[in-house]
């Protein structure tokens, strides 16, 4: 019994030392915000009283908040597996998009099936697209050793003007709307609260986020992926296939982007629209790094930006500022998760070099 006390003990402990950095981080956000507001003319208690009522304040907002947090926690996870395994996915946002078209087109044509297959097979419609849109930018890094971040972010607009080329000329639906018909009632994903965003997808990824921090503690390959992700060439003498491993991490990490993007169709859209997501294959990014590439950091941090996006409609309707100061919160977020981590590893590497210096003379 002591022994498991300890052991919960340590973990509680370690938990609150990842949520240290986070949580002065967000503090000074709120902190130069507010100064920003001040110097615009603008009440912060207004501007923050507005924001928290429209992501808090009943259930409905509640809900709404969850909704939008949705494909934030998913496309988050897909950054942070990819970042955990040393790679750099910038292209979850083409690869969002992919499988959201994947998802659509599988919603609207695969007639007969009860809602049981038809839902998981739009789904898997979705992953298997977008993890192989991520696959073919792992399959260049390992055969032509490209840069990856350079190949995703450039299939980010292939992948979106692909799809808007798909939309506009192969599947729209009558009207002047660019958009597809509504995918299937059998394909649909049931709401969790009426008349919001929130449906069975944020259950979906909350169950995603459970799984990929088991398979991180408990698996082979979760401890193959981070082995790679610290030192490459460590984790190949341990017997890692780097290239097996790298692509594997790209495949699930796109597969992740892919699914944000089924279950944004599929559960608030019901169609696929032309420029549908805001930007939540970006976010993911920021919301990684808060999350300091965790799952369970991911989804806090998820929530959280679902929060600041869900927060800025009313702000933007009970006050004069616009919602756009929401993406101000999020830089400056980043900005100091960011800072401390770029000041420590400076300090390494001066660190490194004086000693190399020292051992220089001393040779």
């Amino acid at each position: 019994m002591d022994n498991a006390k300890h052991k919960a003990l340590t973990i509680l402990i370690k938990a609150g030392k990842q949520l240290v950095l986070p949580l002065i981080s967000i503090v000074l956000v709120f902190i130069v915000s507010s100064v920003i507001l001040l110097f615009s003319g603008h009440s912060p208690i207004s501007a923050y009283g507005a924001m928290i009522s429209g992501a808090f304040g009943d259930m409905g907002k509640i809900a709404d908040t969850l909704g939008t947090a949705t494909p934030l926690i998913l496309t988050g996870l897909a950054v942070a597996i990819a970042m955990k395994g040393g790679a750099v996915n910038i292209g979850c946002e083409g690869q969002l998009y992919v499988g959201a078209m994947a998802a659509t087109i599988t919603g609207i044509f695969v007639k007969g099936l009860p809602a049981v297959l038809h839902i998981p097979l739009c789904l898997l419609a979705a992953m298997v697209a977008g993890g192989l849109w991520a696959s073919f930018a792992g399959w260049l890094k390992v055969r032509l050793q490209t840069n990856e971040v350079i190949v995703t972010i450039m299939l980010n607009y292939i992948a979106i003007y692909l799809t808007d080329y798909i939309v506009t000329y192969w599947i729209k639906a009558e009207g002047m709307v660019v958009k597809t018909p509504n995918v299937l009632d059998s394909a649909l994903l049931m709401k969790l609260y009426p008349h919001s965003r929130l449906t069975i997808g944020f259950i979906i990824a909350v169950v995603i986020t459970v799984l990929l921090y088991w398979m991180l503690k408990k698996t082979v390959f979760g401890f193959e992926l981070q082995a790679m992700g610290y030192n490459r060439a460590a984790a190949e003498t341990g017997g890692v296939n780097l290239n097996k491993c790298f692509m594997a991490a790209m495949l699930l990490s796109g597969a992740l982007a892919g699914l944000a993007g089924a279950v944004e169709v599929l559960g608030v859209h019901k169609y696929f629209i032309k420029g549908f997501s805001p930007g939540y294959g970006y976010d993911g990014l920021s919301i990684a790094v808060l999350g300091q590439n965790t799952p369970i950091g991911v989804a806090v941090s998820a929530v959280l930006f679902g929060a600041l996006r869900s927060g800025a409609t009313m702000m933007d309707r009970a006050t004069n500022i616009p919602g756009d100061f929401v993406v101000i919160l999020q830089a400056l977020i980043i900005l100091f998760v960011a800072t401390p981590g770029i000041v420590m590893e400076l300090r390494r590497q001066g660190r490194i070099l004086f000693m190399r210096g020292k051992d220089g003379k001393q040779a």
